[in-house]
């Protein structure tokens, strides 16, 4: 169902309408110039012409012109001026929007001195309620077409109002399939896959773009990846929107490698491109490549140094060199620009983490929250500092949430295990830590944790079998010398197997403690109380239940398998 492409099979088309739409409002389908661009160009005989005037539209072109000139000098109240009392469709849209854009900037303008980035988000536009009063009338008596249909879900998503933001949002996507801003308005206030199901959106091709975007929001990133793929088939292969939207998907699973091998290509096709490299930088920040990630900040400066983009890259790099405050400074610089920035809002509550302000960290991941409740960062990071502040109640409510929205990444159903260790609840810690092994452990934690709260509970037989998995896990990936708690598990697995008279098995671990220096005493101890055990005669077990069942989760739907002694002697570090 979610993988089949509506988009039509004639691209000629798709093509002609992307012009159209373009043309008819060139200042808000940026989109549409961008995917245009991306398909085959048109013989001069096939371009659509420019569309006909209406007799209102004849009447207001001089006003609406002089207007538009206003309004792209970012003088709107003058451009609002010159359109009171015009009457056709395009002129109310641009007298509103112009309106709604004064309102903005005087509520930036206000705010920008007075206050620091953590309040702004608290201060409304004044001119929200009268345009929603005067949108509301024009939408009962049916006088508003696409673009007035989306300012009106503007406004009434800025007044909170966010049921009736997304039936006009609806509705704007039937009036006006193709103004992208329309869906992507309509993205944000969607919250879960059953309220998409939900919704009566219009069967285009649009709704492909849309429902990719979706599937990604909501992590559901191998049906955005098949649905790209489509997109990409029927055409739109050259679309450097559609690029940047795969290597996103990529960097949301946590491929690394294909996130920048596409973002470097897209670099490569679109050279000063600021969209998304913020999302780049979270990417090179990642893997510590600090002189990528010098030269992209250094690059984004000389194109436009005002972009939010921009300061979210500068604050990656002055984060990457441990100075906190500057890339606080910076990604407060990025939320002046744009109050809701949801990145800037994230990042600039993990350098308050690193610089112990837990509360302006809380502050900030909670507006992170404010402008998309599906940021798992945020929610992530809210117990994280919870954590730190000793509270693990508060704690295990927001790393339920960002579960909730991640289910199978690991570092939630770790974080969610420490927490249930806190609350003295070991069996519930014990489900977390073995199913956040299950769906595949990104820090190789989890069997670790997993095997010390055995011990602690004093199931030696579990524990050892989780050091058993976690030590061949490791050896596997050749990150024995640099993971430091392999020489934990050996020395735990050591003395578990002299208790039980394995002393062959005993020795092997005892000699791989010898390669670490935190554990070589330990080895060496252990290997002369072997010796000294060996003279006396004593026989070594030959018991095959060693190591017995492992039963992580201690019920009986945990399946049983038994495991033998680890085999290290074909193990070289």
């Amino acid at each position: 169902k979610w993988a089949k492409p509506r988009i039509v099979a004639n691209v000629k088309n798709v093509k002609l309408q992307l012009i159209s739409i373009w043309s008819e409002s060139n200042y808000l389908c940026f989109r549409a110039s961008e995917l245009a661009f991306s398909l085959d160009p048109l013989p001069l005989n096939e371009i659509p012409p420019a569309p006909e005037l209406t007799e209102e539209d004849a009447r207001d072109l001089d006003a609406l012109c002089l207007a538009k000139s206003y309004f792209d000098l970012k003088e709107y109240d003058r451009a609002a001026y010159f359109l009171r009392g015009c009457r056709s469709q395009k002129a109310y849209f641009l007298y509103m929007y112009s309106r709604y854009l004064s309102g903005e900037k005087k509520k930036d303008d206000e705010t920008v001195d007075s206050l620091g980035p953590l309040e702004k988000g608290q201060v409304r536009n004044e001119a929200l309620r009268e345009l929603r009063v005067e949108l509301s009338k024009k939408h009962s008596a049916g006088e508003l077409d696409g673009f007035a249909l989306y300012l009106y879900g503007v406004v009434l998503r800025k007044l909170d109002l966010l049921k009736e933001a997304v039936e006009i949002f609806v509705a704007a996507t039937h009036a006006l399939p193709l103004h992208w801003g329309s869906w992507l308005e309509l993205c944000n206030l969607i919250t879960n896959i059953e309220m998409l199901k939900s919704l009566s959106l219009p069967e285009c091709w649009v709704r492909d773009f849309f429902m990719a975007h979706m599937f990604t929001e909501l992590q559901m990133i191998k049906e955005a990846l098949q649905k790209y793929q489509s997109l990409m088939e029927a055409g739109f292969a050259k679309s450097t929107y559609i690029i940047s939207q795969i290597a996103v998907a990529y960097h949301n699973i946590r491929d690394i490698d294909q996130a920048l091998y596409l973002f470097n290509e897209l670099r490569e096709q679109d050279p000063f491109r600021i969209e998304n490299m913020d999302t780049f930088s979270n990417l090179l920040y990642v893997r510590s490549m600090k002189p990528e990630l010098s030269y992209l900040a250094h690059n984004l400066v000389e194109i436009d140094k005002y972009r939010v983009e921009t300061c979210c890259v500068i604050g990656n790099y002055y984060s990457l060199r441990s100075q906190h405050e500057k890339a606080a400074l910076y990604f407060q610089r990025a939320l002046k620009l744009n109050p809701r920035c949801l990145g800037a809002w994230t990042l600039m509550g993990h350098e308050y983490m690193e610089m112990k302000n837990t509360s302006a960290a809380i502050q900030a991941y909670r507006h992170a929250i404010e402008v998309n409740k599906r940021d798992y960062r945020a929610w992530y990071g809210l117990g994280q500092t919870y954590e730190i502040l000793k509270m693990p109640f508060y704690s295990l409510y927001y790393y339920r949430k960002a579960h909730q929205l991640r289910p199978n990444d690991s570092r939630m159903l770790v974080a969610l295990g420490e927490c249930y260790e806190k609350l003295s609840q070991q069996v519930e810690a014990k489900k977390c830590y073995w199913r956040a092994y299950s769906v595949g452990d990104v820090e190789r934690m989890a069997l670790l944790k997993l095997a010390k709260l055995h011990e602690q509970l004093n199931e030696f037989d579990d524990a050892a079998q989780c050091y058993i998995i976690y030590i061949q896990d490791i050896f596997s990936c050749g990150e024995q010398l640099e993971h430091a708690e392999v020489s934990t598990a050996l020395r735990y697995l050591g003395q578990y197997y002299f208790k039980n008279k394995l002393y062959d098995e005993a020795s092997l671990c005892a000699q791989r403690c010898c390669d670490y220096n935190d554990a070589r005493e330990e080895g060496k101890a252990l290997l002369r109380q072997i010796s000294a055990v060996r003279e006396q005669g004593e026989p070594s077990s030959t018991d095959l239940s060693v190591p017995c069942v492992f039963n992580p989760l201690s019920n009986n739907t945990t399946p049983v398998r038994r495991v033998s002694p680890l085999d290290l002697s074909s193990v070289t570090p």
